[in-house]
């Protein structure tokens, strides 16, 4: 069976080449503007995209926060680190954010943490 990184890199993949073929010049600018936010600048990587995570709890975006999950790991967040977003995204969303925490954590459990 596929893990959840994976098949969420696979589709995510897939959706941006169709994407692609269909974006006028203003979204292929607010596209380039998204990833040049969290190239490396006075916050590094890392951080970056610890906030990225905090923002997409609190918003409530699965998607956003499976992709800044996958994101953090690539740039060696820790379990520790990622536990401190967490608790700040908490206090932020609320216990509405508990549901996602749960799904966040169990994909950050079973397929990133320490590898």
């Amino acid at each position: 069976m596929t893990g959840k990184v994976e098949q969420f890199t696979e589709e995510r993949k897939a959706y941006n080449e169709i994407l692609a073929r269909y974006a006028n010049s203003s979204q292929k600018r607010f596209y380039g503007l998204d990833a040049s936010t969290y190239e490396e600048g006075a916050l590094d990587k890392k951080t970056k995209e610890l906030l990225g995570f905090v923002a997409s709890l609190v918003l409530r975006c699965d998607d956003c926060i499976l992709y800044h999950l996958i994101e953090c790991h690539k740039a060696k967040v820790d379990s520790k680190e990622l536990a401190e977003a967490v608790s700040i995204g908490l206090l932020v969303g609320g216990s509405i954010t508990i549901p996602h925490v749960r799904r966040a954590m169990k994909v950050w459990d079973e397929e990133l943490a320490d590898s």
